[in-house]
């Protein structure tokens, strides 16, 4: 019988595996997002310019908030575009 190291896969044998979401602002312990940030706001802004919800990123619900409340208002002083064609 072949050993796992003889099969040679023609997909990579790790697709369909789960990772864990995690809230990086737990694991980390950050406290305050801040909307002057622009550059850290856009991991949380997809191409278009909306936000990405919870399921995707993995925030928790606190954070999440805090998230859309940080892009809203980087968006009314002018940091962040309301709406684009390409953003990334």
């Amino acid at each position: 019988m072949a050993s796992r190291d003889d099969i040679k896969f023609l997909s990579n044998p790790k697709i369909g595996q789960k990772r864990d979401k995690y809230c990086r602002f737990k694991r980390f312990g950050i406290k305050y997002i801040d909307y002057k940030d622009p550059d850290f706001l856009l991991q949380f802004v997809n191409e278009q310019g909306k936000l990405l919800p919870r399921r995707i990123t993995g925030t928790s619900l606190k954070y999440q908030r805090k998230i859309a409340t940080s892009v809203k208002r980087a968006r009314h002083l002018a940091m962040l575009p309301y709406l684009t064609d390409q953003l990334k």
